[in-house]
């Protein structure tokens, strides 16, 4: 499971006892709300679902997969499903074959989604062997879904958008600029991620 109200609390406190930025912004916008996913190949296949088409579009190809497959929308029956069937529910032909590449790496055992390895680069690698998860899908998915205290999604816009309200800079800084500023962070960066999406657009700041 993602990081506890219990866990973001601590890891943000520990940022604040030494960045006054954050602890300003802890005081006037409060705590982040947890995020969490469930662990296993279903959040993966709904990331996969969900890119590049508005919420309602992902939830109603969702459905209909739910329809086709169960609701445990097991990896083995996806990949026994025909081509015409699953584009009836909504995946496209590119979309089909990053579900399959991650049906069939669970299927086989290549991806083990219960035993990650512990260090985070191993498990950002093991995840981005699926066709279509990126860095950003694998660190999102360690995140929300496995809790893991210190990723940092530098990459991602609304971390960007956040760092740059969060600590006055004169522009929002890129990938590289967001990474090395969440140097000082470890080993509580996930907790201060959840929280540059928290401040983002709260009206509190």
């Amino acid at each position: 499971m993602g990081l506890t109200a219990t866990a973001l609390k601590q890891g943000l406190d520990a940022i604040a006892a030494s960045d006054s930025h954050i602890a300003r912004a802890l005081d006037l916008a409060g705590y982040p709300e947890p995020r969490i996913r469930a662990k296993g190949h279903v959040t993966l296949l709904r990331t996969i679902v969900g890119q590049q088409v508005s919420v309602a579009a992902a939830a109603s190809v969702w459905r209909k997969l739910e329809e086709l497959l169960g609701e445990s929308l097991p990896p083995e029956k996806l990949l026994a499903s025909e081509f015409d069937a699953l584009r009836g529910c909504g995946l496209s032909r590119q979309k089909q074959g990053y579900a399959r590449s991650l049906s069939e790496l669970v299927v086989t055992g290549a991806l083990d989604l219960d035993s990650l390895p512990a260090d985070d680069e191993e498990a950002i690698a093991q995840l981005t062997l699926i066709k279509g998860i990126g860095r950003w899908s694998a660190e999102i998915y360690l995140l929300f879904a496995e809790g893991r205290p210190d990723i940092w999604p530098a990459g991602d816009l609304g971390v960007q958008a956040g760092l740059h309200k969060l600590l006055d800079l004169p522009e929002r800084p890129a990938e590289k600029e967001a990474r090395s500023i969440g140097e000082a962070w470890r080993p509580h960066r996930g907790a201060a991620a959840i929280f540059t999406w928290h401040c983002y657009d709260n009206p509190a700041l």
